[in-house]
């Protein structure tokens, strides 16, 4: 009886601690742009180095959904809605349950059967579900999304755990209660999806499933992802627009680099390149390269404010430049303060961003195993990706504004950053 006992709390530490494991991974994104990122990632930093230095194991480290690139269709754009609905709505049912809960054993009500707990009888692992599947979306790394597979299998066996303590504690009047609910969503709807066998079996098939189900989702839909992405290429120099918008400016920026010999030196023979088209000061540069410390978002000190762009304000927070965040804490205006902290030398004072030609171009060598690789191509698992340069140019006229050497580097160092 100890032995089991032992076995039990044992088991459910386990499984807590590989649930852990998910929430940290979910919120690298958070801590990424706070001042403890370099605490963090002196840590994690390492686990992705390893991961990468397999190929078995390199596209855990990937995104399957673009994160600094806006979703260029309405499909994508619509997941990244699904996530930040899933997010908010899966952390208020969390603390709404949470409470029903506590509150209940602080009064002694017995075994919770009210509000959502009437229908279901594991609501806050549904709500950690729904929120754990909006971090994903929110995240989109492949190894959130294996830690996620891994979360739903352990929340089933703790379920099921805490199921059968409930059943030797309150006996017939938990029977009764299970008859009527079901486990993670109503018993309406778990009789057309719970379609694992009974017995022994479905405790090993209903894991794979599990996993198979999840990661093959990813993998969807960073197929759609990557077929979906704007891209102008032209010998060894692909360009991609972060802005959809911008795609129709990329023609006359390609001809602008490639005009002035590839712009660096080091553009030229059998290397590829990619260039990433986005506004002189978008906020999120800094992940392709470091090109300056306004765009070590760690550094700003408006990480609350970022945060609450990113999941309330999913499309707007990629077009918000650090100055703009600036301005809502100081309670200045935005266009000033846009204005005062323009990147590029050649600017007038009175200058309209929302009309402004110039572009910033972030050039990126990718590293592969030998041919010429353009496109989509140029963002596979399998290749490596090194900083050059940024190029600040006319959109219009593709006048050359400024070129400006990088470190090989990204501004969180050699973290690896999304691509897409």
């Amino acid at each position: 009886m100890l032995r089991t006992k032992i076995e039990g709390m044992m088991g459910r530490a386990v499984a807590r601690i590989g649930i852990l494991a998910f929430f940290v991974m979910a919120f690298e994104i958070m801590i990424m742009i706070s001042p403890f990122a370099f605490f963090f990632y002196s840590v994690f930093n390492p686990i992705f180095h390893w991961l990468d230095s397999f190929t078995a194991t390199r596209w855990l480290t990937a995104f399957f959904l673009p994160h600094m690139v806006l979703p260029p269709t309405l499909f994508l754009k619509t997941v990244r809605v699904f996530g930040s609905v899933c997010f908010v709505v899966g952390s208020i049912t969390f603390v709404v349950c949470a409470l029903q809960i506590y509150l209940g054993k602080i009064f002694k009500w017995g075994v919770a059967s009210h509000g959502l707990y009437r229908v279901i009888r594991h609501p806050q692992y549904t709500a950690l579900g729904t929120w754990g599947i909006g971090m994903s979306i929110l995240w989109p790394r492949f190894i959130v999304l294996a830690s996620l597979s891994v979360m739903f299998i352990l929340y089933y066996f703790l379920a099921k755990d805490e199921e059968k303590r409930m059943l030797d504690q309150y006996g017939r009047s938990y029977r009764d209660y299970m008859d009527r609910t079901g486990m993670f969503v109503p018993k309406g709807i778990e009789r057309y999806v719970s379609f694992f066998p009974a017995g022994a079996l479905r405790y090993s098939v209903m894991p794979l499933c599990i996993i198979v189900v999840v990661m093959g989702t990813g993998f969807l839909l960073r197929s759609i992802t990557l077929n979906s992405l704007l891209f102008e290429s032209k010998r060894n120099l692909t360009l991609l627009s972060i802005l959809p918008e911008d795609r129709a400016l990329s023609t006359a920026v390609l001809a602008g680099i490639l005009k002035n010999g590839g712009v660096d030196a080091d553009m030229s023979g059998d290397k590829d390149y990619i260039g990433y088209v986005m506004p002189v000061d978008y906020i999120m540069q800094g992940m392709i390269a470091d090109t300056g410390t306004e765009f070590h978002l760690y550094k700003q000190h408006h990480t609350v404010a970022m945060i609450n762009e990113w999941v309330l304000h999913p499309f707007q927070h990629l077009r918000a430049s650090p100055s703009l965040h600036m301005a809502q804490m100081f309670h200045v205006d935005p266009a000033v303060a846009r204005r005062h902290h323009c990147p590029v030398r050649k600017k007038t004072a009175d200058g309209d961003c929302n009309t402004c030609t110039y572009r910033r171009v972030a050039v990126v060598e990718i590293g592969h195993g030998g041919g010429h690789l353009s496109g989509s191509a140029l963002l596979s698992v399998n290749t490596t990706r090194t900083p050059v340069s940024f190029v600040d140019v006319d959109a219009k006229t593709g006048e050359i504004a400024d070129v400006t050497r990088v470190k090989k580097a990204t501004a969180w160092e050699d973290v690896p950053t999304p691509a897409i």
